[in-house]
């Protein structure tokens, strides 16, 4: 591909290359850099992409793309910002993927997950459509998977990804659509036919400073979009949904939104409502228990709704939708009188959700096994240890992804939300022992929740993935003292 295609729409300030020179492929890794491709240099938190680009000309990249001025021995393209050419050459090099398919993309703290793979669902089943989805448990075209390390790809392989499920029939992608990516340009160049938003709770401010960075980085959804879905009863809705200049369907458990839940009855194996739009009812059932799954069900009828199927379509095609990996999922226990569920929550308003929802339906004690991540906002770590210790009967405090801090500074940030003169908690901080403590202890009846790992098959220490299949600890367990 030329060089000026490449960098259509790009805003750049000088080059010192013929525009129509020949370009092979694109890469933002100097490790991947071959003959002829352009490197684009960009400024990362880990590493600066410019102190690579000896290395790339060295391999033969035949130009450089960067946001800093550079010597005229370089052959090179200064832009005014790396992120954003990224995506846009992305965009270029891709033939503009996301221009044959309806993109729905879902944002919030909580929810996202379970609200597209069960849009994806409704999709399928409704239209018979082929669905792209992209979020955080797995990337998949149509039922294939594709792995996937972040929520929301960088913008280049966010193309190639895009290209893929375009060229394989895809109708809809669905996304998850993190604040990240909206700050960081990785979503820059797409156009979503609905954008919608789940919830805002404490995340991330080790990355946003303040939650209304945080609430402002989500809102630019909204300015990307065709139509839009909101939570109505969440308190930053007013925020969120300001640069929202689109038709909107606001969802509501507890106040007037367009599309409403009434009748609840939340059960141990699910839940089950009412649903109101435009004066239609319906009843939808799910089997997923939880009030925050009423929720997730209303972004999804919302999102349904924006795409043009019918109320009653919607709540039938949910009717037949399974449980989700890692989201309150039930662990085999054979032989036990008591329940292991695992549940990805890991920020204090997901730990609080899912411990008060399987509370409600729990006959005997609550049992929580907990951590918090490392490198990542230390301010929930006591906010979380509080919730843990209040709700459930009985806690464990241990382990999550440290990352690259010492997990014993993590638990002691945990620790530091609990009332010590409460003697219903301890610290384990081996994740495997303290689910084994866990089961150890657990009595007829009594329901432990597994939180923080979810879908997760690793363990994140000193920066290396070690394997962790909680639903294999457990199976462990059972087999060793089967055996005695």
């Amino acid at each position: 591909m030329k060089l000026n295609q490449l960098l259509k729409d790009v805003n750049v300030l000088k080059t010192n290359v013929q525009p129509d020179m020949e370009i092979t492929s694109v890469v933002y890794d100097s490790r991947k850099v071959i003959p002829g491709c352009m490197f684009v240099a960009v400024v990362g938190f880990a590493t600066d992409g410019n102190k690579y680009i000896p290395m790339a000309l060295q391999k033969g990249a035949a130009v450089v793309v960067t946001a800093q001025p550079q010597d005229d021995s370089v052959p090179y393209v200064q832009v005014a910002s790396d992120r954003l050419a990224l995506a846009q050459i992305g965009c270029n090099f891709y033939d503009h993927p996301g221009d044959s398919m309806q993109i729905i993309g879902i944002t919030g703290t909580n929810g996202k997950t379970s609200s597209t793979l069960l849009l994806k669902h409704v999709l399928e089943c409704v239209y018979g459509a082929k669905v792209g989805l992209i979020g955080t448990m797995e990337n998949l075209i149509g039922h294939t998977p594709i792995p996937t390390e972040r929520t929301t790809p960088e913008s280049f392989d966010l193309q190639a990804l895009l290209a893929q499920m375009r060229d394989a029939g895809c109708r809809y992608v669905i996304m998850e659509v993190s604040s990240h990516a909206l700050c960081l340009d990785r979503v820059a160049g797409l156009q979503y036919a609905v954008g919608a938003f789940t919830n805002l709770t404490e995340d991330h401010l080790d990355f946003h400073k303040t939650m209304e960075d945080y609430c402002d980085a989500k809102a630019e959804l909204f300015a990307r979009c065709e139509k839009a879905v909101a939570n109505l009863d969440d308190e930053w809705f007013d925020r969120i949904t300001k640069k929202a200049a689109c038709p909107m369907i606001t969802t509501s458990v507890k106040g007037d939104g367009d599309l409403k839940a009434g009748d609840l009855e939340l059960h141990s194996d699910g839940i089950s409502f009412t649903a109101c739009y435009n004066n239609e009812t319906v009843a939808v059932t799910l089997p997923i228990p939880g009030q925050f799954t009423v929720y997730n069900a209303l972004t999804v009828i919302g999102c349904a709704l924006q795409l043009g199927i019918s109320l009653a379509n919607c709540a039938a095609a949910l009717k037949t939708a399974k449980g989700i990996k890692g989201r309150v999922e039930v662990v085999p226990t054979p032989g036990k009188d008591y329940t292991v569920l695992i549940d990805y929550a890991h920020t204090p308003d997901g730990l609080e959700n899912v411990l008060l929802a399987v509370k409600h339906f729990c006959k005997g004690r609550l049992i929580a096994v907990f951590g918090c991540g490392g490198d990542r906002d230390p301010v929930k770590r006591p906010i979380m240890g509080r919730i843990g210790t209040e709700i459930a009967d009985y806690a464990i405090i241990t382990s999550d992804n440290p990352r690259t801090e010492d997990p014993m500074k993590i638990i002691e940030d945990i620790r530091k939300g609990v009332d010590l003169t409460k003697n219903t908690f301890e610290i384990l901080e081996n994740r495997p022992k303290a689910i084994y403590r866990a089961m150890d202890i657990a009595e007829k009846n009594d329901i432990i929740v597994l939180a923080g790992k979810g879908h997760e098959t690793y363990q994140e220490i000193c920066g290396v993935k070690h394997h962790l299949d909680e639903r294999e600890v457990v199976a462990a367990y059972l087999e060793e003292t089967r055996n005695g």
